[in-house]
């Protein structure tokens, strides 16, 4: 009996144990399907098409930094490595979200890499997604940064430059005024008033030039133009300086090479070119002009015998006033835009320009333009 009343007993107790073993091991795996679900890596859905339409660099965290997801742009820029943000100052945004629940709209400049030490200029925005997930976007604004410093620099420089001649005939006139009862003093300091004056008037000219430039869209109203033409005219608006130094201004390569655009922009640039050639070059010495076409690419090439320009200048040449040799330009009235001009009407044009020197041996500039499609122009002037 007693034996009958143990084995109940055992049997009894193993069940209650047993209930509470699995009463335990459901309650754990319940709570655990909680925390996952709290923590779920599952982005929602509708989330990655969301990113997808939109242009901004996007990036989906947890609240401990992880990504969960991102778009292509994320890692062009650079934001992400092994899974997390790589910029101090974006996790810092991530961390206060978490912690406050606003969001966070800032402009940052970030490290283009961990090696270099440009930047990045990038519009972030780090915000909550829903109550378990972080977004950040960013948009890279850096060309836009660049934009404003090259708009202050050119105002800068404008002022600097304006001011020198305006300086000088402000006293030149006061010494005028000073020497009146001297004729020779008269007489020098009128020359010199009317060189600054020129010099004024070249660079107030060549600034509303280059605005042009900026402002309108030359392939709009682009004709067919013979390059031929072009050259001619340039050679022609250069004779008379070249001739005064001695220079001889030589011409050659293929003929009846057509490109579209606007004749008179094209024969400007050639210009400034064959002006700085000669501006550049000593006396006596030759300055080459010469056409070449290849793969229906037009190329015009202006080579002299000057006095080069360094490895270190050669990038900087085609910024605006930036002049090789300050001291010459100046004495010779240059304005540091005249490549600055050359640029903007090449890409205006659709091409590009390089340059090639060497100190004490010359430089050769070359004008890169798409040769004309003859068949549809004379197409389209039968239909016009």
């Amino acid at each position: 009996m007693e034996t009958g009343w143990l084995v109940l007993s055992s049997l009894v107790l193993g069940l209650v144990v047993g209930s509470g073993f699995v009463l335990v091991v459901e309650w754990a795996r319940r709570k655990g399907e909680l925390a996952a679900s709290i923590t779920s890596a599952a982005v929602p859905d509708g989330v990655e098409q969301a990113l997808d339409a939109i242009e901004s660099a996007g990036i989906v965290l947890d609240p401990s930094g992880n990504v969960l997801m991102a778009t292509p742009k994320a890692d062009q820029y650079g934001l992400i490595r092994q899974g997390r943000l790589v910029h101090e100052e974006i996790a810092a945004h991530l961390v206060q979200v978490v912690k406050e629940g606003e969001p966070i709209t800032d402009d940052l400049a970030l490290a283009r890499g961990p090696f270099s030490e440009a930047q990045i200029w990038m519009h972030v925005r780090v915000a909550r997604l829903g109550t378990r997930f972080i977004l950040v976007l960013a948009d890279d604004r850096t060309e836009a940064h660049r934009l404003e410093e090259v708009r202050r620099d050119f105002i800068a420089n404008i002022s600097h430059e304006l001011k020198t001649p305006i300086g000088a005939i402000t006293l030149l006139s006061e010494a005028l005024e000073m020497a009146a009862d001297d004729p020779d003093q008269v007489r020098r300091f009128a020359e010199r008033m009317e060189s600054e004056a020129g010099r004024l008037s070249r660079l107030t000219l060549e600034i509303i030039e280059l605005s042009r430039l900026q402002a309108v869209d030359t392939l709009a109203t682009a004709e067919d133009v013979r390059l031929d033409h072009v050259i001619s005219s340039a050679v022609d608006q250069n004779h008379v300086a070249a001739n005064a130094r001695g220079m001889e201004l030589a011409v050659g390569g293929k003929k009846k090479v057509t490109v579209r655009g606007d004749e008179a922009l094209l024969t400007l640039a050639v210009h400034n070119l064959i002006a700085n050639a000669v501006q550049y070059s000593p006396d006596g010495s030759r300055i080459g002009i010469g056409v070449r076409l290849e793969a229906g690419v037009a190329e015009i090439a202006v080579t002299d015998q000057g006095i080069g320009i360094g490895e270190d200048d050669l990038p900087r040449v085609f910024e605006r006033f930036f002049r090789v040799d300050q001291a010459r330009s100046r004495n010779t009235g240059g304005t540091g835009l005249g490549l600055s001009i050359v640029k903007h009407v090449v890409q205006n044009h659709g091409g590009d320009i390089r340059a090639w020197s060497q100190p004490g041996k010359g430089s050769t500039f070359t004008i890169r333009l798409p040769e004309a499609d003859t068949d549809a122009s004379a197409a389209q002037g039968d239909r016009a």
